[in-house]
């Protein structure tokens, strides 16, 4: 991988190292480009910040994105570092979030869709699921998220684990890959998926993706420095995409919010 876009930093909750820790690490993998895509902060009605354990507060978002410019400017010349965002589409607080993110400078956002509606009293999206009106819910959130033309990548566009009829899953995510497509916007393979054994990547799904022409490209979702450095499951990847006949791409073209 000559670019990774997916790193998370220890303000999730739930990722280790410091900033400069995976920017040592990408170096070693001979990454170029390094975008830092840790999760969004939303600010919540009643004061909260939702399911805290994945997602800094929004009070932690400045020292974030300054932390991320530092480090880009002292790094110039040797490994290109960019300020972005993992985004969850919430209807009801984007708007608001955009604003917050334009004012602290944030580079591109990520689509990673790991709850519904508003997050407020749904499910998480990547559990096994037999309900089809789940992933129909799943696809149409998606692809409105997609229609914003504000997305630079669609991050593990398979998390939704359906285990129901597989007639109704090919329609359903070929609605999504289209979707996509015809906002010319990358679908990433996941790289911690792989790590870790989760239902995504789901080759399923990237035979349809290949069938519809998407962009593709991998997302290392780096939680730990060591995962930029971790050969194997890149591999595992490009295996998974020669078998689909998916010809990757290597960089995304950054959309500016």
């Amino acid at each position: 991988m000559i670019a990774n876009y997916h790193t998370h930093t220890t303000r999730c909750g739930h990722a280790r190292g410091s900033e400069r820790d995976y920017a040592e690490a990408a170096r070693r993998a001979g990454i170029q480009i390094l975008g830092f895509s840790d999760h969004t902060p939303y600010r919540y009605p009643d004061g909260g910040t939702g399911s805290r354990r994945v997602r800094m507060s929004p009070d932690e978002l400045p020292d974030y994105a300054a932390a991320v410019r530092a480090l880009a400017e002292e790094y110039r010349g040797s490994l290109e570092i960019l300020l972005g965002l993992e985004v969850e589409y919430y209807p009801f607080f984007f708007s608001q979030l955009l604003e917050q993110l334009r004012q602290n400078g944030v580079e591109y956002i990520l689509l990673g869709q790991h709850f519904l509606g508003n997050e407020i009293g749904e499910r998480y999206c990547g559990k096994a699921v037999g309900d089809e009106t789940m992933l129909t819910r799943y696809v149409d959130q998606t692809v409105e998220a997609l229609e914003t033309g504000l997305f630079s990548c669609f991050a593990h566009p398979d998390l939704l684990g359906y285990e129901g009829d597989g007639k109704v899953y090919d329609e359903q995510m070929r609605r999504l890959c289209r979707a996509a497509r015809e906002t010319d916007t990358p679908l990433e393979i996941n790289l911690l998926g792989i790590r870790e054994g989760r239902q995504y990547p789901a080759e399923r799904f990237w035979r349809l993706a290949a069938e519809e022409g998407n962009a593709v490209l991998l997302g290392a979702d780096a939680h730990r420095p060591e995962d930029l450095l971790d050969a194997a499951s890149e591999q595992a990847a490009r295996d998974l995409a020669r078998r689909c006949g998916i010809e990757l791409i290597e960089t995304l073209p950054i959309r500016r919010i």
